[in-house]
């Protein structure tokens, strides 16, 4: 998989994603991640990304030229264009899945009042949205939606297991609680089901315990 990303804060953008898991997974091989300043498309000698809004209005916009210089310049025929914007549809573990799938992805940072229209018209497939807040840029949300999908690619972690076994493995449920040693860590007791070796009934438990934190935490996932 290749994943660019598409931003005024290019810094931004990868600083989280060259540590731990994904470092790794970049050095094996498993994915190829680039980070792209938009101005480096402009052809004005200020290197001009954003302009007032037509209509009048409150911030500024960023200006459909170089991002179409860009995408244009970067996109193949296998390519799926994700913009980051409030706006966007709640990007979701099963997005996630679906999104690790894909060859080459470009995610388009959102900055001030976001993008021109035309560019959402003409060259976005999926916009996406981490959640009903304003991030001050889109980039510290692409990393978040990278992070997210590349974890999921075959090899990326230790034990192909892990994101089966993690919250939103199953949509509507969260994770059980999880312990480790010493079991007696002052007076707080893992619960003594987990020692018992009866792999059914632990089973049971972590079922049991993970409806209830889901009850507590996320009840919106139970509604329907």
């Amino acid at each position: 998989m290749r994943i660019d990303i598409l931003t005024l804060f290019p810094e931004i953008a990868l600083a989280p994603l060259n540590e731990s898991i994904i470092k790794r997974a970049q050095a094996a091989g498993i994915v190829e991640l680039h980070a792209h300043n938009i101005r480096d498309w402009t052809t004005d000698k200020h290197r001009k990304t954003d302009d007032y809004l037509c209509g009048g209005g409150q911030g500024m916009l960023m200006k459909p030229e170089p991002i179409f210089e860009a995408i244009e310049e970067l996109k193949n025929e296998n390519t799926k264009v994700f913009l980051m914007t409030p706006q966007g549809k709640p990007f979701k573990q099963k997005l996630a899945r679906e999104y690790s799938k894909l060859e080459h992805i470009i995610i388009l940072c959102g900055h001030y009042e976001g993008v021109d229209h035309r560019v959402i018209e003409e060259l976005v497939d999926e916009e996406l949205s981490l959640g009903d807040y304003v991030l001050t840029n889109g980039a510290i949300a692409a990393a978040v939606i990278s992070d997210s999908i590349i974890r999921l690619l075959p090899g990326a972690l230790g034990d192909e297991r892990s994101h089966q076994e993690e919250s939103f493995s199953d949509p509507k449920m969260l994770e059980a609680p999880a312990y480790t040693k010493p079991k007696d860590f002052r007076g707080l007791i893992v619960p003594e089901i987990l020692f018992s070796g009866n792999h059914a009934k632990i089973e049971a438990w972590k079922s049991e315990q993970a409806l209830r934190r889901t009850q507590q935490n996320r009840p919106d996932l139970l509604e329907d």
